[in-house]
């Protein structure tokens, strides 16, 4: 939704909502991921009225941050700082995804062979179990909090080793450095999902909201359960940005074929 549309909803929902508890995201930090973030850092400066085109042509990720931190705006400005919660998620992962990271990892490591795995596997990773956000959007106080995983839950390594395990694959990771895959032309975020070499992506400090009550489950769960749901038939949810994610066999064999 743009900033105007939730302005509209904001006003509509004033007279009678004793709070408005908005999900906005990571995105809409200017410093995102090129820095660490704390609910201190800055926000972009959107206005409450724009519509869906205001920052276009500045890139997907300007473009989105601007976007929620319009939305912010217009219901801080609807119902006030004393009536709001302000949820600013990363990554969120579980049983239902859309976006088709986890899922795709998941199919990748159930076919085993040598698995081309990005960066180092020591990398700490923040993604949050959707079920431990929507429990926190349900007794979250007024605020505004970032809601990912403590720093320190889990890395790269600790998710594919998951995936795995899920999948019952017989795979082997073989990682390559961030100099490498950038040389082959992969794309961050998309291609191997999860994988960005921006050194903010995965520096989210969240004590505020684990402060606030935020708990997030092991993440290894996450991973098992999505694994349970994708073998049912209410799922993959279907989206166009499934499209997005993902490395093409062809491209991986070469990049492995390098590694050696």
């Amino acid at each position: 939704m743009s900033p105007r549309q939730v302005l509209t909803s904001a006003r509509a929902l004033e007279p009678v909502a004793r709070q408005y508890v908005y999900v906005s995201t990571v995105n809409a930090y200017t410093g995102w991921p090129k820095e660490p973030l704390t609910e201190e850092s800055p926000v972009y400066g959107a206005p409450s009225d724009a519509d869906r085109d205001y920052g276009d042509g500045m890139g997907v990720t300007v473009h989105y941050g601007m976007q929620k931190a319009g939305c912010e705006r217009a219901i801080r400005e609807t119902f006030g700082e004393q009536r709001i919660t302000i949820l600013r998620p990363g990554v969120i992962l579980g049983p239902g995804e859309y976006v088709g990271r986890l899922p795709w990892w998941l199919n990748r490591c159930a076919k085993g062979g040598d698995i081309l795995a990005p960066g180092s596997p020591e990398q700490p990773i923040q993604p949050i179990d959707v079920r431990d956000v929507a429990r926190f959007a349900i007794t979250a106080p007024t605020g505004a909090f970032n809601v990912a995983a403590p720093q320190d839950l889990c890395t790269m390594n600790d998710l594919l080793l998951s995936c795995l395990t899920a999948t019952r694959g017989d795979g082997r990771l073989v990682y390559a450095a961030d100099e490498v895959l950038t040389a082959h032309g992969v794309r961050e975020w998309t291609e191997l999902p999860l994988w960005r070499t921006s050194p903010g992506t995965w520096a989210v400090d969240t004590r505020h909201a684990q402060a606030a009550g935020l708990v997030c489950r092991p993440l290894a769960e996450t991973v098992v359960d999505t694994w349970a749901w994708m073998q049912t038939g209410k799922g993959p949810v279907l989206h166009p940005r499934w499209d997005q994610h993902g490395i093409t066999p062809a491209k991986e064999r070469e990049i492995l074929a390098v590694l050696g």
